[in-house]
């Protein structure tokens, strides 16, 4: 499903959408990004630092401001670069912590793809809640509560479950050789008291958004969510996968819709994903979004 064309976006309340996911992708500021790696870059390479540049850095920076864009439209990584340091020695620069300040790691496309859901899920009247297992900072979330806010979509909920304490540590042999637990990845640990404030910071926090914290396993089979329209996962791991999968897959509407995040990029959730379509005979068709973004639509028969 094709997200609608900016031409196409003339109301206030996709104009206000529009900014939105600008201001959760952080486009708005990539500028400052580029200046702070510029800056680190030039320590660790052992050069000095052109105030122009970080004056300048949309002008003098031009292929990085380039490289940066591209990489937020789909939701890559881009502040990893190989450098040679003052004593000759390579290394690869790896900067995420100090430079990548947005409230999604999702991209433009992927946020045009929940936009493109909702508005389907409005038009048919599919009956249901969002809900997203996997919300880092909030910023989908976030944004798919926008969107009911925008269009006036009263009475869903936006179910929110992650931990909050970062990745569980590898539990299942599919999951060998994945550990972004907190050790590991702390970058990926968000309190849900942070992501409260970042609901809060957009003026979307209210007795709708529903928190669930804690392992996947644990919280949702008890969670008490009636009808999914919408159900997002960004779960990385098989385990965590499936557990989603199995706790509320039953529970999307038909016409809802079911988005996956990690099924081009990291090899244990497709696992998880084709293993669960084939144990439950699920035939719809798999639609990509980008690089390894996927959804599907949920067929009258489930399958």
């Amino acid at each position: 499903m094709a997200p609608p064309s900016p031409a196409a976006w003339d109301s206030a309340e996709d104009r206000y959408l529009e900014i939105l996911k600008k201001s959760l992708a952080n486009e708005l500021y990539l500028e400052n990004e580029a200046r702070l790696f510029y800056m680190f870059a030039m320590k660790a390479i052992g050069r000095p630092v052109d105030p122009d540049v970080v004056r300048n850095i949309a002008t003098r920076w031009l292929r990085w401001m380039a490289k940066i864009r591209a990489a937020r439209e789909e939701g890559r990584i881009w502040w990893r670069y190989p450098v040679r340091g003052p004593d000759g020695a390579h290394t690869l620069l790896d900067l995420r912590n100090v430079c990548e300040f947005s409230h999604t790691m999702i991209g433009r496309k992927r946020l045009d793809n929940i936009q493109a859901c909702l508005a389907a899920v409005r038009r048919d009247g599919v009956p249901g809640d969002v809900a997203e297992a996997g919300v880092w900072r909030g910023g989908a979330a976030i944004f798919m509560k926008g969107c009911l806010e925008a269009w006036n979509m009263a009475g869903r909920k936006v179910w929110a479950a992650d931990s909050f304490e970062g990745l569980p540590a590898p539990s299942c042999p599919e999951d060998a050789g994945y550990d972004f637990s907190a050790a590991k990845a702390p970058i990926l640990a968000v309190s849900m008291e942070e992501v409260r404030d970042n609901f809060r910071r957009y003026g979307l926090l209210d007795d709708d958004v529903i928190f669930l914290k804690g392992w996947f396993r644990d919280t949702l089979p008890r969670a008490p969510i009636e009808r999914l329209a919408l159900l997002r996962l960004d779960c990385d791991l098989y385990g965590s996968t499936m557990d989603a999968l199995g706790a509320l897959y039953d529970k999307l509407s038909p016409g809802g819709f079911l988005i996956v995040d990690d099924y081009g990029d990291l090899e244990p959730c497709p696992l998880a994903v084709d293993a669960f379509r084939s144990a439950h005979g699920i035939r719809d068709a798999i639609q990509r979004i980008d690089w390894t973004g996927i959804f599907w639509r949920k067929s009258a028969q489930g399958c």
